[in-house]
């Protein structure tokens, strides 16, 4: 058994990853030509075991649950395969290019494939994702192109702006663009999907070497000994059944462990809440006070007639403020 990672081989594949064959002798799968450094044999775990309640009989030393973990080494970890989580990646691996190193980097993403969790479409302004490109060899400028190309999805340029206070007599009233903050101003932005997005740089970091684990989540942060570090995460355990007992599938999660762990969870990610909790984070330091809004996300299907490329309408009034 290699762990719950290699048996995801021929599944990752179907989702179009690139599949790593299993290395036997005891080392560790998803062999990616680094040198050994960062393909070594599984790692003694004695103290490392899971903090649950089991049953009586999964309790036991001999319990498959408290078998040591695989480990995989890396440089970086990155959890969470969003835009943040794969642009960390993409420069990483654009740095160590141009200084000759070679960094191994790989993004753990618990969607089924990359992209398969962000369902917004969004008003995009492109100045990072422009200056993020701009370091590769053929430029940022013509990523609209790039976008159509990978993903079959347009990058629509904003046309016109539109903001109106709804009322409670069904009329509305539009506010001149003139009187709006900079913010509601999309010139220069584009309308696009952000589930195309982050496919389309998750193509390019795998180009560039990035090893991309979609279907697995991040279960555990692991600490270093003394408590005063992030050694990096574990993936979750497979095949338990409801009363905590290890079925006949059992699989034991697989320990991704960083140099540097970069968390990229988006808002109130479970592992980050761990850390923050952990070294008391929102305390130390001035950290800003999170602040958080409940949005909600229609999808209409309108008549051709009425469809206007590019246009942007926000609306406010009623019936939020009724």
């Amino acid at each position: 058994n290699i762990g719950s990672l290699s048996a995801a081989v021929a599944s990752t594949q179907a989702a179009h990853y690139r599949s790593y064959s299993s290395l036997s002798n005891n080392k560790t799968p998803f062999s990616n030509g680094h040198s050994e450094l960062h393909r070594q044999p599984t790692l003694p775990c004695n103290n490392l075991q899971l903090k649950r309640a089991f049953s009586d009989d999964a309790s036991s030393e001999d319990s498959p649950m408290n078998q040591p973990r695989e480990a995989m080494h890396y440089d970086v970890v990155i959890v969470g395969g969003g835009p943040a989580g794969l642009s960390a990646a993409i420069r990483l691996k654009q740095l160590s290019s141009e200084k000759g190193i070679d960094l191994s980097v790989c993004v753990l993403e618990k969607g089924s494939e990359v992209g398969s969790h962000i369902l917004s479409g969004n008003v995009f302004d492109p100045k990072a994702l422009e200056e993020l490109l701009s370091h590769n060899e053929d430029g940022g400028d013509k990523w609209t192109e790039a976008l159509f190309e990978s993903q079959d999805s347009h990058a629509t340029p904003v046309s016109e702006d539109a903001f109106l206070v709804l009322t409670e007599s069904g009329g509305s009233y539009q506010i001149p663009n003139m009187l709006l903050p900079s913010q509601l101003h999309n010139d220069g932005n584009y309308i696009i999907s952000l589930s195309k997005l982050a496919r389309y740089l998750g193509e390019m970091a795998e180009g560039l070497g990035v090893e991309i684990y979609p279907g697995f989540a991040a279960d555990e942060v692991l600490y270093s000994d003394d408590q005063t570090s992030v050694r990096g995460v574990a993936t979750k355990d497979m095949g338990i059944g409801k009363e905590g007992e290890a079925k006949d599938t059992f699989e034991r999660g697989v320990e991704l462990l960083g140099r540097q762990t970069l968390f990229a969870e988006g808002a109130r990610g479970s592992c980050s809440e761990s850390i923050i909790s952990k070294y008391n984070l929102r305390q130390e330091g001035g950290a800003s006070n999170q602040h958080y809004g409940l949005g909600i996300k229609e999808v209409w299907e309108i008549p051709e007639e009425n469809f206007k490329p590019g246009f942007v309408q926000h609306t406010l009034g009623y019936p939020l403020q009724s």
